[in-house]
């Protein structure tokens, strides 16, 4: 099934997400196996990051959570909120994003 990972980012955290980047980039990568799609949200101008937005396949609240838990970014304290909602595949079109 599968799980949006929705991450919120404190206020002020830049130079934190920025110290943990490569980490969080690696930590993503091992978690190839179920990760479905992974992007930092960003404001409007598209100048910042403000968070993140993951979505797993996992089999369950508790896994799509562990994966999060994991997150060099959740452990370093960059985010204020997550939420985990669990999605229903619709409309799949991964040719819509390229060139984004």
């Amino acid at each position: 099934m599968l799980w949006i990972v929705l991450c919120v980012d404190k206020a002020n955290t830049a130079e934190i997400r920025d110290k943990h980047l490569q980490p969080h980039r690696d930590y993503l990568q091992s978690q190839k196996g179920i990760l479905v799609l992974a992007g930092a949200t960003q404001s409007d101008d598209g100048t910042k990051a403000i968070g993140s937005l993951f979505v797993v396949n996992v089999d369950s609240r508790e896994k799509a959570k562990a994966f999060s838990d994991g997150d060099p970014f959740t452990q370093n304290g960059v985010f204020s909120s997550i939420t985990i909602t669990r999605l229903r595949k619709g409309q799949w079109n991964p040719g819509a994003a390229e060139g984004a």
